[in-house]
């Protein structure tokens, strides 16, 4: 950690050279129902583009005397596919709300700071954007080391964060424990690690039967993040009535998989289900090079929500079956695909999960303001405890001050399609939502090389 233990580095100040690491020292707005103005607002100010230590970048007005800032935290937002997908869809909705009049009357801006998928450089850029880009509200944060590492800035500057990638329940449980603390945290997607085990089970024990798999050997990288979904798989994978007969954390640094998949093929398993992310693309080739495994692949596999993986595998996916928050062919509401339309127009391309899930969180703050009548983040903790938002994704609810998980998204199966990967009439791989029933797509597609065995 840089500066004081809890706080911000010392002799940081806001942009009229006041002390912020007091709550006095912040900003407090109120707008009133009707009035010709509202209580002054502090501007939001803009930074120029860093091209040395950090990327900063600013939409809106070119005056912002009277402005919302709404601060994204995000790893490589100009080049990597997450990060560059939720800064892409925050403008969008930066853009959407301005056309639309603003948050209560304000111009909405966005800043943007680089995280560089680090837990140290993640506080230095929260500590920027609070302190020099005066953001009202904080989004973003994909990685889990990232988001703990911030998580008592939030608490000592106690202005919203609102996270949108990193899932880690160890940031929900603190919300819990020292709720008075830390009640200034919300996450609004994904659904958290234990919710994504709780959903993989749910998925295996309505498909299981439909598809015909009797036997499931679990996988997963012995990564941190992963130990949320597997203590659930242990919980209740029995409760299925799928057999498990074989259950194997594999070491992060495993490139080859051909020994591990002869074990998953000597138990008899119909389907590796594997929990991924840093291993996922050697796991995914070795499962049909150099010949295909007599089983299904699929799971929580993070590289293969990307929207551009077809390509970039040559087509080695199709049949992979993965989880992921929306994509471009579901409607997990009516917001989606307009949602998608509006990206694929502005990029040509289509956005990765955490990009739905970073729309949903500008947006989400945004009635949240308007319907408390408010910009004081106590009052908006009040307001988002009780809220029911539409998003991109499914009915954004959070859990409460007395549960386990306080301030995660609650879980629904809205928010959590498995797709596979299919390839279209013009040779096209998309993602088609195979799960749940309502939100379907298409139906699984057995890989030819089982289809006889199955038949």
């Amino acid at each position: 950690m840089t500066g004081s233990e809890h706080g911000f580095e010392e002799g940081a100040t806001g942009k009229h050279g006041e002390r912020n690491d007091t709550a006095t020292g912040r900003r407090r707005r109120r707008f009133l129902e009707g009035a010709a103005g509202a209580l002054a607002v502090a501007s939001a100010g803009c930074l120029d583009d860093a091209g040395t230590e950090a990327y900063s970048a600013v939409v809106g007005s070119e005056t912002a005397d009277d402005g919302v800032t709404i601060g994204l935290l995000a790893p490589d937002p100009d080049g990597d596919f997450v990060g560059r997908s939720m800064a892409r869809s925050a403008r969008i909705a930066v853009d959407e709300l301005n056309d639309a009049g603003g948050i209560a009357g304000h111009k909405v801006e966005l800043a943007v700071r680089d995280t560089n998928a680090s837990p140290l450089e993640a506080r230095r850029q929260y500590q920027r954007l609070v302190l020099e880009d005066d953001a009202d509200v904080t989004v973003g944060i994909f990685d889990s080391p990232a988001l703990l590492n911030v998580l008592d800035d939030v608490a000592e500057q106690e202005t919203l964060h609102l996270t949108t990638g990193a899932a880690t329940s160890a940031a929900s449980r603190l919300v819990s424990r020292q709720y008075e603390d830390y009640r200034y945290h919300f996450r609004v997607g994904p659904t958290n690690d234990r919710d994504l085990g709780r959903g993989v089970v749910d998925f295996l024990a309505d498909m299981a039967p439909e598809i015909g798999w009797e036997s499931v050997a679990v996988l997963a990288e012995d990564y941190d993040w992963t130990e949320g979904p597997w203590d659930v798989y242990k919980e209740r994978l029995e409760d299925t009535g799928v057999e498990v007969p074989l259950e194997r954390r594999y070491p992060p640094a495993t490139d080859d998989f051909s020994g591990l998949y002869d074990e998953v093929q000597e138990s008899g398993a119909d389907v590796a289900l594997i929990t991924t992310a840093h291993t996922g693309t050697d796991a995914l080739l070795d499962w049909t090079v150099p010949e295909p495994r007599p089983f299904d692949f699929g799971g929580i596999h993070v590289p293969m929500q990307l929207p551009s993986y077809y390509r970039q595998t040559n087509g080695a996916c199709r049949y992979g079956i993965g989880h992921t928050s929306a994509t471009a062919r579901s409607r997990n509401t009516e917001k989606t695909q307009p949602f998608v339309d509006s990206y694929q127009e502005e990029y040509e391309s289509n956005p990765v999960y955490t990009g739905y899930h970073t729309y949903d969180a500008v947006m989400l703050y945004a009635e949240a303001v308007e319907n408390a009548g408010t910009f004081d983040d106590g009052e908006l903790v009040d307001e988002l405890e009780s809220i029911s938002f539409t998003g991109t994704v499914g009915t954004l609810e959070f859990y409460g001050p007395d549960d386990e998980f306080t301030h995660d998204l609650e879980y629904g199966s809205e928010q959590f399609p498995f797709f596979q990967w299919q390839e279209n009439a013009a040779g096209v791989g998309v993602q088609e939502v195979i799960w749940p029933e309502e939100l379907a797509t298409a139906e699984y597609e057995a890989p030819p090389w089982l289809r006889e065995a199955r038949s």
